[in-house]
């Protein structure tokens, strides 16, 4: 997995199971927005590319955030090589989250608990 790596890539420690791995590509601060925008890469060779929802809950904890200030904004898995390119939005309140992000991404990122409603 070493030459999957991206270069000058962070590694950030996210419980996804065993032979996952994470790195930060890119974490900025938007401050217009109040948002933190990462871009990440997850190598899983020989794994299956992780559900939405693995990750908002994964990535809630690891970044020690609450899990609806979160969205999994894009999961794009490389064909046959067992990488993942993922974008995560962080909001500093969930209400702005709810001002800014599409609809559709806000319903791809539904919790279990909120569908029953």
């Amino acid at each position: 997995m070493e030459l999957l790596r991206p270069k000058d890539a962070k590694r950030l420690e996210v419980d996804l199971g065993e032979g996952y791995e994470v790195y930060v590509v890119r974490d900025w601060y938007n401050p217009l927005i109040k948002r933190r925008e990462l871009d990440l890469v997850i190598l899983h060779v020989g794994k299956p590319t992780p559900s939405r929802m693995k990750l908002r809950h994964a990535f809630s904890k690891a970044l020690n955030v609450d899990v609806k200030r979160l969205y999994v904004r894009k999961v794009e898995s490389e064909y046959g090589v067992g990488r993942s390119r993922v974008e995560i939005h962080v909001y500093d309140s969930p209400e702005r989250a709810l001002q800014f992000e599409p609809k559709y991404i806000i319903e791809r990122n539904k919790l279990p608990e909120e569908e029953e409603e």
